[in-house]
């Protein structure tokens, strides 16, 4: 399928099972998900609702019959307040589908939706032997910020972590409010 004939659209819970497949797909066969056990479809209604909860997109990539191809979000880096203005982003693609430009367009709808509601930086964290996605991310102008080395194992492996970062041009400026003092 021609990149050019893939619709990008926000995804709500009829979405869910397709979603749930290329989640459980990728968490069985690829490294690009650091967990081993298939998520059961009962995991997805919280998952949906911590999205809406924080107006975080799932955003999907379909074909010309209304078929998931891929999804992208994003959501909190870390849950402490100083981390508000950063995004953790994740983009799964349809076994079928990658290769195709696929991942390419939803992460630029990722990064557009991330700069539309003015976060400061993008955050992936990407399997180190992963290197189509390392250079997707590079082409689109992540820059590499570190390896953590064998804190996930699967397949009887160890893998390594490494992140990258997009500072967004149109990040929300610090807080004025400075923060509280601590007691000496």
């Amino acid at each position: 399928m021609a990149i050019d004939r893939v619709r990008y659209a926000d995804c709500d819970r009829a979405q869910a099972d397709a979603i749930l497949a290329i989640l459980n797909d990728a968490i069985l066969r690829t490294t690009a998900i650091f967990e081993s056990e298939p998520r059961p479809r009962e995991a997805m209604g919280p998952r949906f609702d911590a999205k809406v909860a924080g107006a975080y997109p799932v955003i999907g990539a379909f074909d010309g019959d209304g078929a998931l191809l891929g999804f992208g979000s994003y959501g909190p880096f870390r849950n402490w307040p100083a981390y508000r203005h950063t995004v953790e982003h994740s983009v799964y693609v349809r076994h079928d589908q990658r290769g195709r430009g696929v991942g390419r367009g939803l992460l630029r709808q990722v990064i557009a939706r991330a700069e539309a509601q003015s976060y400061h930086a993008l955050i992936g964290g990407i399997e180190a032997g992963n290197t189509a996605s390392l250079a997707l991310h590079r082409a689109l102008g992540f820059a590499p910020c570190g390896t953590v080395r064998e804190v996930g194992h699967k397949f009887g492996r160890w893998l390594d972590l490494t992140f990258v970062q997009l500072l967004l041009p149109s990040g929300r400026a610090p807080d004025s409010v400075a923060p509280p003092a601590v007691p000496a």
